[in-house]
């Protein structure tokens, strides 16, 4: 069956959207990284949404997956070169994002950003 957008960013949050899939990217802008490492790096998500949503990105073509034979086995995901193309975008919406709560701050209102750096959008 034919997908139809009405438009393209449809498509764009269709496959980084969601509150894990730019932590991720970002992660792994970083470096290559296994499950468990991602999850030590985000603790609030759950290993049943992780890995949900790694499969996703990886049907996506975003990032990859790479299997190691031995044992127990390894499996490292990394970004292919679709996902780094996503990088003036994840940065524009990390800035975005930035001035946003700190407009909110200005204003009274009860924000906190923990994490200023998005250094993993910047390595990609």
């Amino acid at each position: 069956m034919k997908k139809i957008y009405h438009m393209g960013i449809e498509a764009t949050i269709e496959v980084i959207g969601g509150k894990w899939k730019p932590i991720i990217l970002c992660n792994l802008g970083e470096k290559s990284m296994r499950s468990g490492e991602l999850k030590k790096r985000m603790p609030e998500v759950s290993q049943k949404v992780l890995t949900e949503q790694l499969r996703e990105l990886e049907a996506d073509g975003i990032i990859s997956r790479t299997i190691f034979n031995q044992v127990p086995p390894k499996v490292v995901y990394s970004l292919t070169d679709e996902g780094k193309s996503l990088r003036t975008i994840l940065v524009e919406m990390s800035i975005w994002g930035e001035n946003y709560i700190h407009d909110k701050q200005q204003k009274g209102e009860s924000f906190e950003l923990i994490n200023k750096e998005y250094n993993g959008f910047l390595k990609m």
